[in-house]
């Protein structure tokens, strides 16, 4: 489990980072780019929480072993 908390926590600090880069690099503005690095992964899980209850909706029908 530390390893799964360690690479989460480093995918964390890389999506930040990112975030941060891209929006500094298009806004020049150190606020701005912080802000949305922060918001946007809130934003994110609130669609990947919707994105999984339409998915849910629509499961595929399961198959038998071997089947292709």
């Amino acid at each position: 489990m530390t390893r799964d908390l360690l690479k989460t926590g480093s995918f964390a600090t890389l999506h930040f980072a990112v975030g941060f880069g891209v929006a500094y690099a298009l806004t020049g503005s150190v606020a701005i780019a912080s802000g949305i690095a922060l918001l946007e992964p809130a934003v994110n899980t609130v669609v990947f929480f919707f994105h999984e209850r339409v998915w849910r909706r629509f499961q595929m029908p399961a198959t038998a072993p071997g089947t292709p």
